[in-house]
C-alpha cells in the first residue's frame, strides 16, 4: 500500500506529515530521506510482515509456558483441621503442615463459630493450638483460613463439643517421680476412669501427677502452666465420679487436714508427744541436807535486802536529779524574761549609818532569780 504525504514542520526528532484529507501524523525524522524540508512530498509503503509476526508470537508463547511451569504448576494446599483432644473447658486442635508451593504466606487465622479468634503465630512451625476458657458441655465450630499471594484457602469446619463434668475421657496425665507401687495404682485408677497416660509433657497434657517437684518433665509442666497435682486427685475423681478442682491437690498446697497430709501431721505430732515422756523419765536430783538448805535461804535473804537498798538509793538519786533539772529550767526561764526587758536602775541616795543599822535588824529580802543576770551586769 503506497501512501503520499506532505511534509509539514520538520524537527530534529519528529516530523509532522499531512495526509490528503488534512490529518496530521507524527513520524520519526530519522526514517525520512535526507534533505527533507517543509512542503516536500514523500511516498510511504505500508505492508504486514506475517513472518516476523509469527516468530514474535512463538517467542511469547514459549515465555508463557516457562512461567506456568515454574509458578503455576502447583498451588497452596487447603488446610486440613482436626480435633486432637477435648476436655470440659478446653480443646486442642491440630492441622497438617502448610503447603505454599511457590506462593508466599500472608497469614493463617483461626475462626471460632464464624468469628476470627486470632492469627496463628509461626504457622510454618506450629501445627497445633489449644483453646481454653470454653463452656462445659457446649458445641463449637472451628476452621482455618490461609491467606497467600496465590489466593485465600479455607479449611472445612470442625464441630467439637466439650465434655460433661462426669466425662473423664479427655483427661491426659503425664507422670513424674512416683514410687513404683503408687505408679501402678495410678495406672489402674486412670484406666478405670477412662482417662489416658502419656510419656512426655505435650500440648494436650491436662495434669502432671507427681510426689516430688523436680526433674525436666516437672520443669516443662510448670513452664506450660499445667496443673501439678498429687496422685490423690485421681483417687478423688474416681471416688466422686466426676472431675474435681485441683486447688486442694496441688503439690505445694499441702496443709493440715488436706488430703494426703495425715502422715505429715502424725510425723509432726510424734516428737511433741515424746517430749513429756522423756522429761518424766529423767532422774531427779539427790536431796540436799537440812543445813545446806538453811544456809542457802540466808544467802538469798541477804541478796534480796541488798537489792532493795540499791533500789532505794537509785530512786533517791533519780529524785535529786529531777529536782535539779526543774531548778535549772526555772532559772533559764527567768533569765530569758530578764533579757527581754532592758532595766535602767535609778540612782539611789546614800544611806546613813543609822538607817543601815536599822535595816540590818530587819530580815534581808531573798534575791530574786533574775538578780545577777548577765544582761543586767553588762547594762550597768
Amino acid at each position: 500500500m503506497l501512501v503520499s504525504l506532505t511534509v509539514g514542520k520538520v524537527d530534529a526528532g519528529v516530523t509532522v506529515l499531512l495526509t490528503p484529507d488534512k490529518r496530521l501524523i507524527e513520524f520519526p525524522s530519522i526514517l525520512l530521506p535526507p534533505n527533507i524540508v517543509s512542503g516536500s512530498i514523500v511516498d510511504i509503503t505500508v505492508a504486514r510482515n506475517n513472518e516476523s509476526e509469527a516468530k514474535a508470537e512463538a517467542r511469547f508463547s514459549a515465555l508463557q509456558d516457562q512461567i506456568f511451569s515454574s509458578f503455576g504448576a502447583s498451588q497452596p494446599s487447603t488446610p486440613v483441621l482436626r480435633c486432637r483432644n477435648a476436655t470440659q473447658t478446653s480443646v486442642v486442635l491440630e492441622w497438617d503442615p502448610i503447603e505454599l508451593a511457590t506462593a508466599n504466606l500472608i497469614s493463617l487465622s483461626l475462626y471460632r463459630n464464624g468469628q476470627k479468634a486470632g492469627n496463628i503465630p509461626r504457622p510454618l512451625q506450629m501445627h497445633s493450638t489449644k483453646i481454653s476458657g470454653l463452656a462445659v458441655d457446649n458445641e463449637y465450630t472451628f476452621h482455618l483460613v490461609l491467606r497467600t499471594t496465590a489466593g485465600t484457602f479455607a479449611s472445612k469446619q470442625v464441630v467439637v463439643r466439650t465434655h460433661k463434668m462426669t466425662d473423664l475421657s479427655g483427661v491426659t496425665i503425664t507422670t513424674g517421680i512416683l514410687p513404683p507401687a503408687m505408679r501402678d495404682e495410678l495406672t489402674s485408677a486412670v484406666e478405670r476412669i477412662g482417662a489416658k497416660i502419656v510419656d512426655s509433657v505435650r500440648i494436650d497434657t491436662t495434669h502432671f501427677v507427681t510426689t516430688e517437684g523436680r526433674g525436666v518433665p516437672w520443669e516443662k509442666a510448670v513452664e506450660m502452666n499445667i496443673p501439678v497435682v498429687r496422685p490423690e486427685w485421681v483417687e478423688a475423681c474416681e471416688k466422686n465420679g466426676r472431675i474435681l478442682g485441683v486447688t486442694k491437690f496441688y503439690l505445694d498446697a499441702l496443709r493440715p487436714g488436706a488430703p494426703g497430709s495425715e502422715e505429715t501431721s502424725r510425723n509432726v505430732a510424734s516428737p511433741n508427744s515424746a517430749t513429756p515422756q522423756a522429761q518424766k523419765d529423767l532422774p531427779q536430783a539427790p536431796a540436799q541436807p537440812q543445813e545446806n538448805k538453811e544456809a542457802e535461804a540466808k544467802k538469798e535473804e541477804s541478796k534480796e535486802e541488798s537489792s532493795e537498798e540499791e533500789d532505794d538509793d537509785e530512786e533517791k538519786a533519780g529524785d535529786e536529779e529531777k529536782a535539779k533539772a526543774t531548778d535549772e529550767q526555772k532559772v533559764r526561764l527567768d533569765d530569758r524574761d530578764a533579757q527581754k526587758v532592758v532595766l535602767r536602775p535609778a540612782e539611789q541616795p546614800e544611806k546613813t549609818s543609822s538607817e543601815e543599822e536599822g535595816n540590818s535588824d530587819e530580815k534581808a529580802p531573798e534575791p530574786s532569780p533574775g538578780d545577777g543576770a548577765s544582761f543586767q551586769d553588762v547594762a550597768l
